[in-house]
């Protein structure tokens, strides 16, 4: 049995899906070799329809690769989405609410200007405990650094 939580982790710090990427990047590397070894080993293929089976293989453990990429960083200055096709680093004032219901796919960053920034590396798939746990870590933070804010105003 765990030791409750006295409060948000020490800054910084990564939440990232760490059985589904773990998944995606075995696979990533069983794609590759597979595809790679039975061009190799298909007699009647010359040189060139041999690289096409390694460059094939490539390019699909590349995408799984891609798709491992998501995380979420929190730190002093911020916070930092990496989601599969792009970066977006949030001020802590940027961000109102955590949000990971029953049935998401993953958590939302409700955000200050009014819209919703999905945040891939808290995913529930394959290990739901643990991202409701980051996602409690994540939003503990956010009212942290609110609650700091405001008592910096205040001051």
């Amino acid at each position: 049995m765990s030791a409750p939580l006295s409060g948000p982790p020490a800054l910084p710090v990564t939440f990232r899906p760490g059985r589904t990427r773990a998944v995606l990047l075995t696979a990533a590397a069983a794609v590759f070799v597979a595809i790679s070894t039975v061009g190799m080993l298909l007699e009647p293929l010359g040189p060139g329809e041999k690289l096409s089976f390694v460059l094939t293989g490539g390019l699909l453990a590349g995408i799984l690769v891609t798709l491992s990429r998501p995380k979420v960083v929190a730190a002093d200055d911020g916070v930092t989405v990496v989601n599969i096709a792009g970066r977006r680093h949030l001020e802590w004032a940027e961000i109102v609410q955590v949000n990971l219901r029953p049935g998401d796919p993953w958590v939302y960053l409700n955000l200050s200007d009014g819209t919703s920034l999905p945040a891939l590396g808290i995913q529930p798939g394959i290990a739901k405990q643990h991202a409701i746990a980051d996602a409690h870590t994540l939003r503990a933070l956010v009212e942290e650094r609110s609650a700091a804010r405001s008592a910096e105003h205040r001051g």
